[in-house]
């Protein structure tokens, strides 16, 4: 998350807290002290540091959490980014998605499945062990906040583990990812307008803001789950599509033995498309990459003797992709590797063409116009 803290590694995975996340602490460390210091009896500084270190347990709870989805992850040869603790619990960022509807399942289930695991141990404690009431109190609050944990993940609804679970399931019936990420959003969205109406109707009718964290939760479901949704129509449109589909017409390719005075004649007077261009040898094979600009430093009248290769810059490490490449794949490439075009080549090495993000955006316009034809 932007602005997240980086505080070290946890089994070789990034770990940060969101600056929300010292709120969260703050709150619970002077809820939970206060509650301490009126029932138990205990005074000076004793009930706040309990407080302290039960905000502390409450987020190793989510960690546990997070962990539990992120070992899985781990087995299924997913790397996991990062894990984040913010205002509202924790996130794994996983590189990828599972392969299949049951890893996807199991990768949603393993994180309540530790919170329902941890839940059990804490009220066995809580049960059978002879502890002082301080001590009960904070081994039933993490109880409960491990139960409470599980039980609101489960909601079917993303981006909640729930709605990983629907997902999955909805992938397994209908064998498309896509519509099950679809589905389990709008179920999403449906859970975050009710919490938002939960939290506001008191404020209007009664100015009571007894329901805010409603609201704000029910916020955090809309939004998120908007963009899961929005990720997924995006997805589904690219379904089928290669990336010989997304070549741009007349893409800005030259060969090198061209001479700068028939490069600037048929590519750069009149034509303001282009300031870069790959550069092919006869067979159509990548050398490398001509910036127009640099063709300004050559005299017009060694134009006609001076081959385009003279102003090459040979690139060891272009990246290309091959055309009957998923396009959805070729976008997860491009926003990974933060590249806006990519070269796009045949079986034999040959460069049918560019494409680049405007290209794809033009074919889910199409896309798009065709469905709303149909409709």
């Amino acid at each position: 998350m932007n602005g997240s803290i980086r505080v070290g590694n946890l089994f070789g995975i990034p770990f940060y807290v969101n600056p929300s996340w010292f709120l969260v602490l703050a709150l619970v460390t002077f809820d939970f002290g206060g509650d301490l210091t009126n029932f138990s009896g205990l005074s000076g500084v004793l009930p706040w540091f309990l407080g302290f270190v039960t905000a502390l347990l409450l987020f190793a709870s989510v960690l546990a959490h997070e962990l539990g989805h992120s070992f899985v992850a781990i087995q299924q040869g997913i790397e996991v980014k990062s894990i984040t603790l913010f205002l509202f619990g924790g996130l794994a960022s996983l590189e990828k998605e599972s392969k299949s509807p049951l890893e996807a399942f199991l990768v949603a289930i393993a994180g309540p499945a530790v919170s329902l695991l941890l839940f059990a141990l804490l009220y066995a404690v809580q049960a059978n062990a002879n502890l002082a009431s301080s001590l009960a109190s904070i081994v039933g609050l993490l109880a409960s906040i491990n139960l409470a944990l599980a039980l609101f993940n489960l909601i079917p609804g993303l981006p909640l583990d729930g709605g990983n679970i629907l997902k999955a399931l909805v992938w397994q019936v209908t064998d498309n990812p896509h519509k099950g990420v679809l589905f389990a959003s709008r179920v999403g969205q449906f859970f975050g307008w009710g919490g938002i109406i939960y939290g506001v109707l008191p404020i209007l009718l009664y100015g009571s803001f007894n329901g805010i964290w409603f609201a704000l939760i029910g916020l955090f479901l809309l939004q998120n789950a908007g963009m899961s949704a929005q990720s997924a129509m995006v997805q589904d449109q690219l379904d089928g599509l290669t990336a010989e589909d997304a070549i741009i017409a007349n893409s800005p390719i030259v060969f090198a033995d061209l001479s700068l005075r028939e490069f600037a004649n048929e590519y750069i007077i009149g034509k303001n498309q282009w300031r870069k261009f790959v550069v092919t040898d006869e067979a159509g094979q990548l050398l490398g990459v001509v910036i127009v600009d640099d063709i300004k430093t050559v005299p017009t009248s060694n134009w006609p003797v001076t081959p385009v290769r003279a102003l090459m810059k040979s690139v060891k490490t272009f990246k290309t992709v091959q055309s009957d490449h998923s396009l959805l794949e070729v976008v997860k490439i491009m926003e990974k590797e933060q590249l806006d075009q990519l070269p796009v080549v045949s079986d034999n090495g040959v460069v049918m063409g560019i494409l680049d993000t405007a290209s794809i955006r033009s074919i889910l316009e199409e896309r798009k116009k065709a469905i709303e034809g149909k409709g």
